[in-house]
């Protein structure tokens, strides 16, 4: 017993040796939440009040259920094959396959993953005759299955939602006949199951006296629902989680289930766990500073026994090029003072900034990884464009033809790309030559392809190559398809910043031929991600940093409309989820914390002024250490409300274009929108127009001439 209990300190012992009743565990970052979770369930075994087949823990990750099984394996001399631990999917299944036939499904049911549910969306329409976007009725049906409905249940309030709910039906149907079902689909039918079924329900929830669950913050409506039934009233639920890290709201996660578990389970027992092991004083001070900014939270202060160590850096660069180049320069000089690669993280708010960061690196040519995503030449989407520009470039390129005949979707399928194919060998031609070859449907199809290539490459002729990007775009369609997908905001970013990337390369490499710079995007795709077992620094957005720890972290791009994403401005609680997860991104690092912003980004090709984030602005001062010549004080600034982007500091930033009196960064105020920011602008005199921050209201581009602006308070 006292082996088990041993170096825990008094939170962490008060935590796992808790009496018979509904607990909530607040665990900040690195305060060894995995560690209370393990050895409350060795505890209570060990103590005779839970067997091994009695466990039910509940984990987000695969990888979390495999660490907590070998933990307890550790502590014990016990099988672990008779627990339940895993993810919620992953118990689920386990339920259905033991309970098939009360689920009514096959004993050999099969799970369709995300594609193959797409694809069965994508043939259920096609036998419908109905034309609807099968990513679009895939998202429908998941998210109404999540809320715990079937498509009888779904409030109808339009003809499009009746629509998808007849799709939704039918796509029920079609799974029960084939006997399959979907990630969702586990959950909701355990979930059916039980609430029918008294017998079962009583016989799991006499055999799982004590539930356990670990990043509590992250479940959705349903799986608190699920874990609810399961749970009954007199079964004792261990919830371990940090509302501070709540950051999935975007995958259905409700950071107000921790609230109300408080509530639905009477819980008397909320403990604090704030000793942090991971980060120095100064790192825990920023966060705690920042996250204190956040009303809605159940509140908690991280502390370390470790001192103060390193005041957090803030560097504030020219451009994003400049940060960029800084931030390899820094990193060479860690790597120099013999910190390892690996040991340092880069992140980021949106993947689109990992481009020109990458191409530092490169330049540099220092090894590194991009963690959780792929590289920004090697995705999907930027593949798709630059299959584009060579047709653009040399329209006889059959590799890129066949890549992007029909994507986005234009009714070229298979066979017809076959009969093109053989037409083409036949001929000793090209794709695109032999196109005129071909007759019928299949003829059309790709005759109006083709037409697209050469319109696309007839426009382009002349046109400086960032237009030539922004044509493409446009015409290929990429990014209609793309802006169309209601997750696809990640793609358009992607998309957008190859505008960029060509603006850089005529700057840099003074290149302005189309084809240099698919030569210069191939030399930069490939090779240069490192091989595994190599020493590689760390990139990635902070969504895909959460869980991980570096001794040292770059928190790059920290200007107000990137981050916080200027979106949060629009959504409900949108700046709160903003800063927590800024919160994550201090708390991944250990002993010393870059935050990184710049005074210009280039956007579309153009050159966009910013606005240092309020993040920033919400640490200590005397925690800091500032890389360049501060800026002028809060005090002279004014602070931002969260409520609205307030007015931005006043630092000398004159718009690239003038004569029409206003400036980036200036508070203004519009008779129908309200209190705005200037953020950007163009054109000159009678011809200008400015790009404002109305925060809820939105981003929005106004002719000065018809704007009735008036300069803010």
């Amino acid at each position: 017993m006292q082996n088990l209990l041993e170096n825990l300190n008094s939170e962490q012992l008060a935590a796992v040796t808790l009496p018979d009743q509904s607990a909530l565990i607040l665990a900040g970052a690195g305060s060894g939440k995995t560690r209370v979770l393990t050895t409350r369930i060795a505890w209570l075994i060990q103590t005779g009040n839970l067997t091994p087949g009695g466990v039910l823990a509940v984990t987000f990750t695969n990888k979390a259920a495999r660490e907590m099984l070998t933990r307890i394996s550790a502590m014990l001399p016990i099988s672990t094959r008779g627990m339940w631990v895993g993810t919620f999917h992953g118990l689920c299944n386990r339920f259905l396959r033991a309970h098939h036939r009360d689920a009514g499904l096959p004993q050999l049911f099969q799970i369709l993953d995300s594609q193959d549910q797409q694809a069965a969306i994508k043939r259920l329409l096609k036998a419908l005759n109905v034309d609807e976007e099968p990513r679009e009725a895939q998202y429908f049906i998941n998210a109404a299955k999540e809320e715990g409905k079937r498509a009888k249940d779904v409030e109808i309030g339009d003809e499009i939602t009746r629509r998808k709910a007849e799709i939704y039906a039918a796509y029920d149907e079609q799974c029960q006949r084939e006997g399959v079902v979907d990630f969702a689909e586990l959950l909701l039918r355990t979930y059916e199951v039980l609430s029918r079924n008294e017998v079962l329900r009583e016989h799991y929830r006499a055999r799982f006296h004590h539930i356990l669950v670990d990043e509590f913050q992250d479940t959705n409506r349903l799986q608190y629902r699920w874990l609810k039934l399961l749970a009954g009233p007199k079964n004792v639920m261990f919830a371990v989680g940090d509302d501070d890290q709540s950051i999935y709201r975007f995958r259905g996660a409700n950071v107000g289930n921790m609230a109300e578990f408080e509530r639905d389970f009477r819980v008397e027992n909320v403990i604090r766990l704030e000793q942090n092991y991971r980060s120095q004083g100064n790192i825990l001070s920023a966060a705690n500073a920042l996250i204190a900014h956040n009303k809605k939270r159940l509140g908690k202060n991280l502390w370390t026994s470790a001192g103060s160590g390193e005041p957090v850096r803030i560097y504030e660069a020219q451009s994003d090029a400049y940060e960029a180049s800084w931030l390899t320069e820094e990193v060479q000089s860690l790597k120099r003072s013999g910190l390892r690669l690996a040991e340092i993280g880069v992140l980021y708010r949106s993947n689109a900034q990992s481009r020109i960061i990458e191409h530092a690196l490169f330049s540099a040519g220092m090894p590194y990884r991009v963690y959780g995503g792929l590289r920004y030449f090697e995705r999907m989407e930027i593949k798709h464009a630059l299959a584009y520009l060579r047709l653009a470039a040399n329209p006889d390129d059959d590799g890129a033809f066949l890549r992007v005949a029909n994507f986005p979707a234009r009714g070229i399928g298979a066979r017809s790309l076959e009969a093109l194919q053989d037409a083409a060998k036949a001929g000793g031609a090209s794709l695109y030559k032999a196109a005129s070859g071909l007759s019928g449907k299949a003829g059309a199809s790709v005759a109006a392809f083709v037409r697209i290539v050469d319109s696309l490459k007839a426009e382009t002729q002349q046109l400086p190559l960032p237009e030539t990007v922004e044509v493409m775009l446009e015409r290929s369609g990429l990014l209609a398809f793309y802006k169309a997908e209601r997750d696809g905001a990640d793609r358009v970013e992607n998309l957008n910043e190859l505008v960029n990337a060509a603006a850089a390369f005529i700057n840099e490499a003074e290149e302005h031929d189309l084809s240099a710079f698919l030569a210069h995007a191939s030399l930069e795709s490939g090779e240069n991600q490192a091989a595994e077992g190599t020493d590689a620094l760390q990139l990635m957005t902070v969504h895909s940093a959460k869980g991980l720890e570096f001794s040292a972290v770059f928190a790059t791009g920290l200007e107000e409309g990137l981050f916080p994403h200027e979106q949060s401005a629009l959504e409900d609680d949108g700046l709160e989820e903003e800063r927590r997860l800024m919160y994550v991104a201090i708390t991944r690092a250990r002993t010393r914390l870059y935050l990184c912003h710049a005074q210009t980004r280039m956007l579309h090709g153009q050159t966009r002024y910013n606005v240092a984030s309020r993040f920033i602005d919400e640490i200590p001062q005397e925690v800091v250490k500032r890389l360049t010549p501060p800026m002028r004080s809060v005090a002279e600034r004014g602070r931002f409300d969260d409520q609205a982007w307030a007015p931005a500091p006043e630092k000398a930033f004159k718009a690239k274009t003038a004569g029409h009196g206003f400036r980036i960064g200036q508070a203004v105020q519009h008779p129908k929108f309200g209190q705005g920011v200037i953020v950007n602008a163009e054109g000159s005199g009678t011809d200008a127009r400015l790009q404002i921050n109305f925060g809820k209201q939105g981003m929005k581009w106004l002719a000065l001439e018809y704007a009735k602006l008036t300069a803010g308070s």
